[in-house]
């Protein structure tokens, strides 16, 4: 018997799944909602919308894992209730969520789903209605004992509560108010019951069967206080108060709260975290705190914030990989081999991994050393910190460093505070799960500060051989030993790296590459991975030899090669247009072709194609394949270079020479100009200078002052006072990059005295070095990256400080063929080295008169 509602609901409900217990009319539940659907329909209907009937909604209980976002939707109940949302609570963490308070109104039974996205929205049918129940007289007629016995047991349950209790006064109230009808699903979701037996309530929809089902529960939780109340009666009058409270918390309902199931299920996963820790291998210390942290737990009630986080933390501490670790592969010659393929050049590198192989390999507990390459961008720092996870055969794991500004991101945060975590070192071990990884700290140079701590002396412990293997996070508060872990560095430049820091990492110097390596580096790794890349064989694009020079000399002047690699990018993808037009249309690819197709040209000369294509092209491409990329094509795709050879040009007056510098993207050459005028003797220095290069240039004019009668230097006047009614501006070009350095003391020198002896610095020649007031040099650093630099822009002789000559080893071979190389100890050297047949007054007395300008 079922009743009938005079008030409809809606035709037609959206359907919140559910799973974490079932609704009955006329109950209240707070429910989560976290799956993709159900965010949607709170996000659309309760979120949006303003009119009583947007609030209405159909609960179905019992949907298998609500909460994954599956494309299909998951089998349905039949019989649902339709519910009014109460309250909505949104938060983002740890997740986004919102929390609904809902209340049951009526059942109902799904006819037709209508739609299953972005929310389900069924047609359902009304069975039945809280409101407007046939009086109680009339329900009495209708049900007759049934009702009347399940009214007695109702009444004996509330009865047995302490009726001092506001909660169970109130509930002896609703029990006269109430229509029969309404009480059994009212008092099943007060009571202690399963979900399985709420599911059978709410598929009651016949009143007789409602009843018959009920009464049981009633007589059940009766017969549970009466066993509660005997074993306790032996208590003190002020305890029985709270013997009565504990069963009405027990069973009633408080929303929130999760059913029996979900109690029993939760610890069932306390009893397998409390196994996992008895069988995990971790430090006796850490046992002891997992130990009570796991009893604290037990003892702990659910609803507390505090159960949380006590449990995340246990996971995680059984989550880390204490003793796990990854058996390292320490075959020298298969690590040689594998890193030769990866990388060209970087010999360094490479001989410094071999030698930790080495020795890890007759010496097993080997701790994990500190290695920082440092180098300009682009250099293949980062990969090879992969190529030698990959050569150990290690976990690699990579942290960005640049931008961090909160110590608490490398040392975690203190579990006193909300929404603590662990710091980058723990979670990075959580992720790859051995205690022997690879982690490479990528941009270590570019860590910041703030009132949050300093995160660079936060590396101090983590970074520290000899402290590492105690590393306490905050957020565990347990040691941690990492002085299994291969840390790896990089940075760009040492200059903003504490020294502190700095002390407890072996530096790797990563210098630029030379022409010749870029381009083994373009052929071997980086035209292939653009062809890949770009859906191109090599059987319909060529790239020269010849053209990668051009590209890297006119178009990219870079010690790394993203840029280069960048430029084969954009040669692809205008290949690549070539390419799809030829696959819908017989058209040649000539430089008749239009502006789109200027640059490209036929290669019908035999000899200029690969002897490995003249045979086995392949016969389904077009006949201009493939496309030969030269220097035409090169000024179409890429434009006019961007480089040009220019020192000829600048060197072509007095009071001109080239240094070289060192920035941290690589090496580079360094105009110096100088002019004189008349005027009180001020000296002006412009081109952004700092405070090195400004007293280098004051150094470089008392040098020249106190040494004008030895080289017979004069001023227009004829006076050896070089300052004698003569203002000089020095100049350094490119004013908008900042300059700075012991490095350019030689070169202003030179140029100051090409000034006053009127004399051409030879075009050919570039030097470095710093100076004293005696005119002594001192050694600079550097020196690969600039002679590099020296080798880029065509320059034959490099001057470079005496003391410097140990660092031309490091240079190579090729190159040194190339270039001479000038040591000097002194100014006397850098001059007769920089002038073509010396700088010595003696044999060229007449040139002082062109000092005139």
């Amino acid at each position: 018997m079922s009743s009938v509602s005079p008030i409809q609901i809606p035709s037609r409900l959206p359907l919140l799944l559910t799973h974490e217990g079932v609704l009955l009319p006329g109950s209240t539940m707070r429910t989560s909602v976290d799956s993709a659907r159900n965010l949607q329909l709170v996000r659309s209907r309760l979120l949006k919308g303003t009119s009583l009937q947007s609030t209405i909604l159909g609960v179905i209980p019992n949907t298998p894992d609500p909460a994954s976002d599956a494309q299909d939707l998951p089998p349905l109940h039949r019989i649902g209730t339709a519910a009014l949302a109460v309250q909505v609570v949104g938060s983002n963490w740890p997740k986004p969520h919102y929390t609904l308070l809902i209340t049951g109104l009526c059942r109902f039974q799904i006819v037709q789903v209508l739609k299953e996205k972005p929310y389900p929205v069924a047609e359902v049918e009304q069975l039945d209605r809280l409101e407007d129940f046939p009086n109680t007289c009339k329900t009495r007629e209708e049900l007759g004992e049934l009702s009347e016995q399940f009214y007695k047991y109702a009444v004996q349950l509330v009865e047995m509560l302490d009726m001092s209790v506001p909660a169970v006064a109130k509930l002896r109230r609703l029990l006269d108010s109430l229509p029969r009808e309404a009480l059994p699903d009212i008092l099943t979701s007060i009571i202690r019951t399963s979900n399985k037996e709420k599911l059978q309530i709410l598929d009651a929809v016949s009143l007789e069967e409602r009843f018959k089902m009920t009464i049981p529960l009633l007589v059940r939780q009766i017969e549970g206080l009466k066993l509660l109340q005997k074993t306790r009666k032996h208590k003190q009058d002020d305890d029985k108060r709270v013997i009565a409270i504990r069963p009405i918390r027990r069973i009633t309902h408080i929303p929130g709260t999760l059913e029996d199931e979900d109690e029993d299920e939760d610890n069932d996963d306390i009893v397998m975290l409390e196994k996992k820790i008895r069988t995990s291998n971790m430090p006796e210390q850490a046992h002891k705190v997992c130990v009570k942290e796991i009893k604290r737990l037990k003892k702990m009630p659910q609803s507390m914030p505090e159960y949380a986080l006590t449990r995340n933390y246990l996971e995680l501490m059984v989550e880390l990989p204490w003793n796990k670790s990854t058996t390292d592969r320490l075959d020298i010659r298969a690590a040689r081999i594998l890193l030769d393929n990866d990388h060209y050049a970087m010999e360094k590198l490479k001989k410094r991994v071999l030698e930790y192989l080495a020795v890890r390999q007759l010496k097993n507990n080997l701790k994990g050393p500190i290695l920082c390459f440092v180098g300009p961008p682009g250099v293949g720092k980062t990969s090879v910190g992969r190529s030698v996870a990959k050569t150990l055969g290690r976990e690699f794991h990579r942290i960005a460093l640049g931008g961090v500004c909160d110590q608490s991101d490398i040392r975690g945060h203190r579990r006193t505070y909300v929404g603590s975590m662990p710091g980058r070192i723990i979670n990075g071990l959580k992720t790859v799960g051995v205690n022997n990884p690879v982690f490479l700290l990528d941009e270590v140079d570019k860590l910041g500060k703030s009132l949050q701590g300093d995160p660079a002396a936060a590396l101090l412990e983590v970074l520290d051989p000899e402290q590492n293997h105690n590393f306490t996070d905050h957020y565990l508060n347990v040691a941690f030993d990492l002085s299994q872990v291969l840390f790896i560095a990089t940075a760009n430049t040492t200059a903003t790296i504490p020294p502190a820091l700095l002390d407890r990492m072996e530096v790797i110097q990563v210098p630029g590459y030379t022409q010749e390596e870029k381009i083994e580096i373009a052929h071997r790794h980086l035209i292939p991975k653009q062809l890949e890349q770009h859906g191109l064989t090599p059987q319909q694009i060529q790239i020269p030899q010849v053209t990668t020079l051009d590209i890297i000399t006119r178009y990219t002047r870079e010690a790394g090669v993203r840029s280069l690699d960048r430029k084969f990018g954009a040669i692809c993808r205008a290949v690549a247009v070539k390419v799809a037009e030829g696959q819908h249309k017989d058209a040649k690819l000539d430089r008749t072709d239009g502006p789109e197709g200027e640059g490209f040209r036929e290669q019908i000369v035999d000899d200029a194609k690969p002897e490995s294509l003249s045979d086995t092209t392949d016969l389904s491409l077009p006949p201009e394949m493939p496309i030969l990329i030269d220097f035409h094509a090169l000024k179409d795709i890429l434009g006019p270079p961007m480089y040009e050879m220019e020192v000829s040009e600048r060197l072509n007056q007095p009071g001109v020479a080239i240094g070289l510098a060192w920035t941290p993207l690589g090496g580079q050459i360094m105009f110096v100009e100088a002019s004189r005028m008349d005027g009180e003797g001020q000296l002006t220095l412009t081109g952004q200078l700092g405070n090195v290069m400004k007293e280098s240039a004051h150094l470089a004019i008392s040098w020249l002052r106190s040494n004008a009668k030895k080289y017979h230097l004069t001023t227009a006047s004829g006076s050896f006072d070089l300052l004698d009614n003569t203002d000089i501006h020095l100049h350094f070009p490119a004013g908008a990059v900042t300059k700075d350095g012991p490095s350019a003391g030689v070169t202003i020198v030179t140029c100051l005295a090409s000034l006053f002896s009127g004399r051409l610095v030879r075009s050919d020649v570039a030097m470095t070095g710093e100076i004293t007031l005696r005119g002594l040099v001192l050694p600079v650093g550097g020196i690969k990256d600039k002679v590099l630099a020296a080798h880029r822009a065509g320059l034959k002789r490099v001057i470079i400080p005496q003391r410097n000559e140990k660092d031309l080893e490091e240079i190579p071979g090729n190159v040194r063929q190339d270039l001479t190389f000038v040591t000097a100890s002194c100014l006397d050297e850098v001059l007769n080295a920089a002038f073509d047949g010396g700088f010595s007054v003696k044999t060229r007395p007449g040139l002082l008169s062109s000092s005139k300008l």
